[in-house]
């Protein structure tokens, strides 16, 4: 696992949302900045704090002019059913064969009560408009994920 790091351009991408419709990161990047946040697995307890919190604190990214963008090995019909439960403002992205994963360094091996596995490793990129890795963010917890970032932004 080769995590990207910081002035690396990040990789191009192009992944189903949950309506199934494809999203390039090159269309993401002309609206602003973008905190693209890996997730493990859509509706777990973690992954939905995590979610509630960005939702919650959407406004202020946008105020620092960035857009939020989750993304999981989960198929488009869970992000459906992970947005409209948790009324979501922001996209998720369906990474299925973890090939975007692979590409920014945080798919690989896990442990998990004793069981090794390989999945996504919960770190977040924030990507300048030119495509260039600002900042990658993979010293926190769920709940304060938000703050970590804003704290970055202010």
């Amino acid at each position: 696992m080769k995590l990207l790091e910081a002035g690396a351009q990040a990789p191009h991408f192009e992944l189903p949302n949950a309506d199934s419709e494809n999203v390039a990161l090159t269309d993401l990047l002309k609206q602003g900045r973008v905190l693209v946040y890996f997730y493990p697995k859509a509706m777990t307890p973690g992954c939905t704090v995590q979610a509630q919190q960005l939702r919650d604190h959407a406004q202020a990214f946008a105020e620092h002019g960035v857009q939020i963008v989750g993304i999981s090995p989960d198929e488009p019909k869970r992000l459906a059913k992970f947005t409209e439960r948790d009324n979501l403002n922001f996209t998720l992205l369906s990474d299925v064969d973890h090939s975007v994963a692979d590409a920014f360094g945080v798919w690989g091996p896990k442990k998990f009560m004793g069981k090794e596995y390989d999945g996504i490793h919960r770190i977040s990129f924030l990507i300048n408009q030119d495509g260039t890795v600002a900042e990658v963010f993979d010293k926190f917890k769920t709940k304060d994920h938000h703050e970590v970032v804003l704290a970055a932004l202010a």
